[in-house]
């Protein structure tokens, strides 16, 4: 097997609520020992020097978002959609709105 016993496998399938049969252990195994040994390879990566972005694209000029390249403003929606058509895709409207289940109460 790996260096992931049988038992830290089950007891992580049990936790994930997995059901896995006893012919997967050993593949699972080796495919979670693969993942931490990238894991081990990229922690290894110096970046200190490095900047945080906020976003990973905004790094790349030649990339421009659908809003800020139709508008000067950003917050002015592209006339080119079509309200309508989009709304009729959705089970649920209400005065020209999406509706949508309420999950806060």
């Amino acid at each position: 097997m790996s260096t992931f016993s049988e038992e830290t496998l089950r007891r992580t399938a049990k936790l994930a609520r997995l059901e896995l049969p006893d012919a997967e252990l050993a593949a699972l195994g080796h495919v979670m020992s693969s993942i931490l040994t990238l894991i081990d390879q990229l922690q290894a990566v110096e970046t200190g020097d490095v900047t945080p972005l906020a976003h990973p694209l905004w790094v790349r000029e030649d990339i421009t978002f659908a809003m800020s390249q139709r508008s000067p403003r950003g917050d002015i929606p592209d006339p080119s959609i079509n309200r309508d058509a989009n709304l009729r895709n959705a089970p649920q409207t209400e005065n020209g709105l999406f509706l949508v289940p309420k999950v806060i109460e």
